[in-house]
């Protein structure tokens, strides 16, 4: 190449000038430059592979090849009382580690999962340990403990490490007991349990370790307060309005009264006269209840329905 004085000359691998340099003849290369020809010419080479390899590595990693997430994320959403709970959390596996006490420390702040911060939404307020906690989402961490643990709803919604989490964010916190079982459980699963219409246990499972967070929300006022205001309309829930007095231990002769009034409304319907009859059985009325759910198979059978057939039976089965 000709190089000639007085001019910069870039080392492309580099980025450096080549400059200050004796030339021999116009023709020569500099003979007393910075670098000199033969490092310039290996540097050049150098260059070259540089340039393939990472050519390579962007053509790999262009690829988008997606791999399995080491620790599965599960979304659960439970329907509860009028509402629901919604979960969202990464579960890791034991592996033949030691969990509790190693793995995951006594007595400091745990993202209760793996990867993902966890997290959980209450569709209405709910009540958990005697505190109200608003409708909304919240961060779910945990202190575990040998056999006590401590459960922590945070504003925080980012905690995946006890650094990340400020106390002075809590909503609240939860003492609980945590239950030794007889068996492992290989991968963390977080679940519903002992569900009914105002509470339910959200159960987290891992290892050799079970402990639970009751949570309660109010049903019944609202229920209520529905009832009475749709019952004085015109299109009065006769018969829903009578399903929850009936199994919800209220008033069983307006129970009644209601289900007579939803009956006239729809005189073939065989299941009103199923609910009725099991109504009357617990006010006690044993031959009531057996005429009417009599009827109720007679016109369970003109619709077809065996299903009906065979609960009216076992009913009277039961009352004789």
């Amino acid at each position: 190449m000709e190089i000639t004085q007085g001019k910069a000359y870039r080392c492309f691998c580099q980025g450096y000038l080549l400059t200050d340099y004796q030339p021999v003849n116009s023709l020569d290369p500099p003979q007393s430059c910075t670098f000199g020809l033969q490092k310039f010419s290996l540097m050049k080479k150098g260059f070259i592979s540089t340039t393939l390899i990472m050519l390579f590595y962007f053509l790999a990693s262009s690829q988008q090849i997606k791999t399995p997430p080491v620790s599965a994320p599960q979304f659960v959403k439970q329907d509860f009382g009028l509402s629901s709970i919604e979960l969202s959390y990464s579960r890791p596996n034991v592996k033949g580690r030691q969990i509790f006490g190693e793995l995951v420390p006594y007595g400091k702040v745990w993202r209760t999962g793996a990867n993902q911060a966890t997290t959980i939404t209450f569709g209405d307020d709910v009540t958990i340990g005697g505190t109200k906690v608003a409708a909304g989402k919240y961060g779910l961490v945990t202190i575990p403990g040998a056999t006590d643990w401590v459960f922590i709803l945070s504003k925080q919604l980012d905690v995946t490490s006890p650094s990340a989490y400020k106390q002075d964010q809590d909503i609240l916190r939860f003492s609980a007991k945590s239950t030794a079982l007889p068996f492992p459980i290989e991968t963390m699963m977080i679940l519903f349990e002992n569900i009914t219409n105002s509470s339910c246990d959200l159960v987290l499972v891992w290892d050799r370790t079970a402990v639970a967070l009751p949570i309660k929300t109010e049903v019944d006022t609202r229920v209520m307060a529905e009832i009475d205001d749709a019952i004085n309309k015109d299109n009065k829930p006769y018969f829903a309005a009578a399903i929850y007095y009936m199994d919800n231990g209220k008033d069983l002769n307006k129970s009644l009264e209601w289900f007579n009034k939803a009956i006239e409304k729809d005189p073939t319907a065989f299941f009103i006269y199923y609910q009725k009859a099991r109504c009357q059985a617990k006010l006690g009325k044993k031959q009531d209840a057996i005429s009417t759910a009599q009827k109720s198979i007679e016109l369970a059978k003109e619709a077809k329905n065996d299903d009906f057939v065979a609960l009216n039976e076992k009913l009277i089965a039961s009352l004789k």
